[in-house]
């Protein structure tokens, strides 16, 4: 249930506060928790506890992260897996009466998606079993601070999906124990896209995608628009195989993915025409996504 957020919600009989980076100390829920000596939890060490003694697949990188472990998690969840899922923003496939801000799902299938972030560092809390990186670029740290971060993180893990067109995380690589690749130019990566194949629309895009470890090919079909998301399927698609998943079902999966609210989010159209788009992008490779994605088309 919701409690205002003046403190008087937190009683001596409160069995923990659940706090994130952005949350001050003067906040006065928190100030109640010091108060009444109530348990103080950081939100990344809740969810390294939920999530590294399962099979988990954790989404990390600069850009992308959330709709990657939306991608992934409806991946999972079309594949049988019955997944929990833990994400930045609202899933759209998984909105209904009961769940407006369907950011979370809880599944029984002992399978854990979560994106996890670099931003203050609790990257480091995490074992996954599979590690996602798509890319590393300056935002909230130097870059030899996230060489560090993401490289130690890759190395915890029992297999990582990387991205290859990315110069940063392909540097990376040998930090792995395990590696499934993936890129749109590569010609290294296992997972990759047959040149030519790319036709991108106002709201969607298709390619073919390779699977070069067997010359097997498929061909996705997405609902969201722009080359940032063929990444982002490439990345859910990479993970999910390094999970079990085969390449095949994750790509069939994709088809149906809806997307999630406040990514390139078409809210409507007006009365005179005008197409309103809600978008969240908040750093410049997000921004130039965007912008690129727009100017795709007329």
């Amino acid at each position: 249930r919701f409690l205002p957020q003046d403190g008087s919600g937190v009683t001596e009989r409160t069995a923990g506060v659940v706090v994130s980076t952005a949350i001050e100390e003067d906040n006065a829920d928190l100030a109640a928790a010091r108060r009444w000596q109530v348990p103080v939890i950081h939100r990344a060490e809740m969810l390294a506890q939920v999530a590294n003694p399962r099979r988990c697949i954790a989404v990390t990188g600069t850009s992308g992260k959330s709709t990657v472990t939306g991608m992934a998690g409806w991946i999972m969840v079309q594949a049988g897996r019955d997944p929990t899922i833990m994400n930045g923003a609202v899933m759209k496939n998984f909105v209904a009466d009961d769940a407006p801000f369907a950011s979370a799902r809880v599944g029984e299938g002992g399978v854990f998606v979560s994106e996890v972030d670099e931003s203050d560092g609790s990257i480091a809390l995490y074992n996954p079993t599979v590690a996602v990186l798509g890319n590393v670029s300056l935002d909230h740290k130097s870059l030899e601070e996230l060489r560090e971060l993401f490289g130690d993180f890759l190395s915890r893990a029992d297999v990582a999906a990387i991205n290859l067109d990315d110069a940063e995380t392909a540097a990376l690589a040998a930090r792995a124990k395990a590696l499934v690749t993936f890129a749109i130019a590569s010609p290294d990566a296992m997972i990759g896209v047959a040149q030519g194949s790319v036709v991108e629309g106002p709201t969607s895009l298709a390619a073919t995608v390779l699977d070069r470890r067997d010359g097997t090919a498929h061909d996705l079909a997405l609902k969201v628009p722009g080359r940032h998301n063929l990444f982002n399927a490439l990345a859910a698609i990479a993970a999910c195989n390094a999970a079990g998943v085969p390449v095949g079902t994750a790509i069939a999966a994709l088809a149906s993915f809806s997307g999630l609210a406040r990514r390139f989010d078409i809210v409507g159209t007006s009365a005179r025409g005008v197409t309103v788009i809600d978008d969240f992008g908040h750093n410049p490779d997000k921004v130039a996504a965007t912008l690129a994605t727009l100017k795709a088309h007329p």
